[in-house]
């Protein structure tokens, strides 16, 4: 569609061509800083490149998940997981870095869709993610991990970490929107830790206290992990609870909860802000 065009446009579907198309400059705005400063793609796969040096080869020899299983075939999928959950931070930290800047309020001083700026960070976040993924499978296959179960398969467990991710930066933008200033975002890492790591990422939450196990079982992160654990082929031992026993479904469920749940609570704040 030219811009000839629009003036055949009436109501609601000029209003959906601009908020796509202005969502669309945005992503091209974030993809021009991603590959201008290549840093930022090293900075943020620091953590889950040492987390995987750290667990597979520091601890990985003596960590026993169960049922004879190799220990690198059940962390991989889960530091794919982790990876996705953790990115939510990430994203708080640019909106918090762009509201600080000033930026937020020269895009809501634009004649520009009022959505525009939130599901543009979405999408960008996405691809970034998807980036990210491709990195941090080049290494799990360098270090031995191996998917059995199949393109297809495989195919549609990458594509429930993108979900997974997709869902969770509407509660990075939400935070990003909320704190009063960077520093403030920074001291939320530590929250958004246990987040990532009391699930089934790294171990089995049968092998866990009751009360941490059942916490565990129900982290969608955990979902996710078992989800794509089956997708990949690799084991995954379990206590044989429900949750466990439906992890595919619920890999589906909870980012779809989270999504409509957060999505529409961010776009009402970046509305409402300086009222």
């Amino acid at each position: 569609m030219s811009t000839l065009d629009l003036p055949t446009l009436d109501g609601p579907e000029r209003r959906v061509y601009w908020a796509v198309r202005d969502c669309w400059t945005l992503v091209r705005r974030e993809l021009v800083h991603l590959i201008r400063q290549p840093s930022i793609i090293a900075w943020q796969l620091g953590f889950p490149i040492v987390s995987v040096l750290l667990f597979v080869y520091v601890f990985g020899s003596a960590m026993d998940v169960g049922g004879g299983a190799d220990y690198v075939s059940y962390a991989m999928p889960g530091m794919f997981a982790m990876t996705m959950a953790f990115g939510f931070m990430n994203t708080a930290m640019a909106v918090a870095v762009e509201k600080e800047r000033g930026v937020i309020d020269r895009f809501r001083s634009m004649p520009m869709a009022p959505s525009a700026v939130v599901t543009g960070r979405g999408i960008s976040d996405v691809l970034h993610a998807a980036l990210d993924l491709a990195v941090l499978a080049a290494i799990a296959l360098v270090i031995g991990w191996r998917s059995d179960g199949g393109l297809l398969a495989s195919l549609a467990a990458f594509a429930l970490l993108l979900w997974l991710r997709f869902a969770l930066i509407w509660i990075g933008v939400l935070i990003g929107l909320l704190v009063p200033n960077t520093e403030a975002a920074g001291n939320l890492f530590a929250l958004a830790f246990p987040f990532g790591m009391v699930s089934s990422v790294f171990t089995p939450p049968s092998l866990m206290p009751d009360w941490l196990g059942a916490i565990a079982m129900w982290n969608p992160v955990s979902a996710t992990a078992g989800a794509i654990r089956d997708l990949f082929g690799n084991p995954m031992p379990t206590g044989g609870s429900w949750i466990e026993a439906n992890a595919l479904p619920m890999a589906v469920i909870w980012p779809l909860l989270i999504t409509a749940v957060f999505l529409p609570l961010a776009v009402r704040k970046y509305q409402r802000l300086s009222r």
